[in-house]
């Protein structure tokens, strides 16, 4: 259960109880006071047949008219009854049938009760009374239509009520427990926004209280990840830079060992073969310290500068040249001035790696393109082989470490990687399509414009 659900149970449910239970005190204070004002008139009812009652000889009797009697039973909702008894039950005048009378406790105040009259429920009052010195009972009843539409007008314009109360109740806590998660929102989004390689620590300073200590620990988190990551960086880099120079060296006594020994075809054939390894070592120690200045983490932002585009493409390409040439392969370059921000030696080794896999996928008498030009204000880099391809089921996979394409191919298969990683420290896009006759592979990468 979420967060934001347990707030809303604990929340809601008590309030929702409550709301029921001043629900139910209302209607209580707002029936009472009506039933005891229908009341009052049965009791005005009782007191206006006194005047009535009169003596006659040792008895007392009603005197009242038949119009008189009608005006007293009339009512428009309900069927009115009454009774005239002497402190021994007997009845004097009225509905002889009447229920018996419960005596109040003081004379002159009447009592009411609940009972039934002739099949139908009735609210009935007693009122005692004296009349020339003798105690009476008078009782007057109707039936409960009146009162039963009274109960229910109170009783549905309080559940409008409390329904529009309680709408207007959980409205309120949706707003205030939004308000309240806008933080951890902010914190959300603030992730959300950020780039794979940035590990910088979260704002404390305008925290809630009690959110502070989590993004306390959050930060110390990060914190160490940005060590671990950067120790591994460095510890790459290291080792990268470290074999760099023994392979230079040993490289140099190799084509030395050829140059001498070049009459016999053994030594010579062995010298080739050691050469071409470490050659291949060479290239490894220098994709492992691409890839340990490439990788999310290891960028310095502060070390962007406008670089020529097509500048740097001149001066990286020319190395291939000789590499191209042992394959027959056409290379050639269309380079318009361009312009973008980044990092001199990231884009070196993005522009080495996508020329020099386009030249190892590109049969024997086949054709590499780099171009570089401005498009709407944009920097962009194309390579063009006229290669094989690259399936589409595999155009996800080749921008993995160590996915080779074609193993029959030498290399690592780490290329490609370091070229994503840079063009992601450099905000830019990396797109693979086909060639323009549906052969080979062209890589596009899309620089961001300049800042103004």
């Amino acid at each position: 259960m979420s967060l934001r659900a347990r707030l809303l149970k604990w929340l809601v449910v008590p309030l929702v109880a409550l709301n029921v239970l001043a629900a139910g005190i209302a209607y209580w204070l707002a029936w009472i006071p009506a039933q005891s004002a229908l009341d009052h008139s049965l009791a005005d009812a009782a007191w206006a047949l006194v005047p009535h009652v009169q003596e006659s000889g040792d008895s007392l009797e009603l005197k009242l008219s038949r119009q008189a009697e009608q005006v007293l039973r009339v009512d428009h909702f309900d069927q009115v009854y009454f009774v005239l008894r002497d402190m021994e039950g007997e009845t004097i005048a009225g509905d002889a049938d009447f229920p018996e009378l419960r005596i109040p406790e003081q004379m002159n105040v009447y009592t009411a009760w609940p009972t039934r009259m002739r099949g139908e429920d009735v609210r009935a009052i007693t009122l005692q009374t004296e009349v020339d010195g003798v105690p009476i009972l008078i009782g007057v009843a109707e039936t409960r239509v009146k009162r039963q539409q009274a109960r229910l007008r109170i009783l549905w314009s309080l559940l409008a009520i409390e329904l529009l109360l309680l709408v207007l109740i959980l409205t309120v806590i949706w707003v205030v427990i939004d308000k309240g998660f806008s933080p951890l929102q902010a914190i959300r989004d603030d992730l959300a926004r950020r780039r794979a390689d940035d590990l910088s620590p979260l704002p404390v300073k305008d925290a809630p209280q009690e959110i502070a200590p989590f993004i306390v620990g959050m930060n110390d988190l990060l914190r160490r990840a940005q060590d671990s990551a950067r120790a591994k960086q460095d510890f790459l880099a290291n080792v990268a830079h470290q074999l760099r120079t023994p392979l230079a060296g040993f490289k140099a006594q190799l084509e030395w060992l050829q140059a001498h020994h070049r009459n016999d075809p053994e030594t010579a054939h062995s010298t080739g073969l050691m050469l071409a390894s470490t050659e291949r070592m060479a290239r490894q120690a220098n994709q492992l310290l691409a890839l340990a200045r490439s990788e999310p983490g290891g960028f310095a932002r502060q070390r962007l500068e406008r670089v020529a585009l097509d500048q740097l493409v001149s001066e990286s390409v020319q190395q291939f040249v000789q590499q191209a040439s042992k394959k027959n392969i056409d290379i050639g370059f269309d380079l318009q001035p361009a312009t973008v921000l980044g990092d001199r030696f990231l884009l070196r080794d993005l522009i080495d790696n996508l020329v020099d896999n386009a030249i190892r996928y590109t049969p024997d008498g086949g054709e590499v393109t780099v171009s570089c030009a401005t498009v709407e204000g944009c920097g962009v880099l194309k390579v063009e082989d006229s290669g094989p391809g690259i399936p589409d089921s595999e155009k996800d996979k080749i921008f993995t470490r160590f996915y080779r394409l074609d193993q029959t191919q030498s290399g690592s298969g780490l290329g490609l990687a370091i070229v994503r990683d840079i063009a992601l420290d450099h905000g830019a896009e990396l797109r693979l399509g086909a060639g323009p006759r549906g052969a080979g592979t062209v890589f596009t990468v899309g620089f961001p414009p300049l800042p103004a």
